[in-house]
């Protein structure tokens, strides 16, 4: 799967409405959607987990199980950054 970054409008990239990501998307899994959506969410947030579920909408202990999984694959997780 190709890994599709968005740029945040404060680092000077238009972002992309839905209309325009959900053709980039096509051909990929939901659940490697998911993982990328979680992982980005959670660099843009410092690794703040409680922030990032928040902005998710899902709860810390979801979260946490979410990224015990991935991490448990091999696959880096933003730590948390003061």
């Amino acid at each position: 799967m190709t890994t599709v970054h968005v740029a945040a409008p404060e680092q000077g990239t238009q972002l992309l409405a839905p209309n325009e990501i959900v053709p980039l998307l096509i051909g990929a899994t939901v659940g490697e959607v998911e993982r990328e959506l979680v992982l980005q969410t959670l660099a843009r947030c410092d690794g703040n987990r409680t922030r990032a579920s928040r902005v998710l909408g899902l709860s810390v202990r979801t979260l946490r199980n979410k990224i015990r999984i991935y991490a448990a694959s091999g696959i880096e997780v933003p730590a948390y950054h003061d």
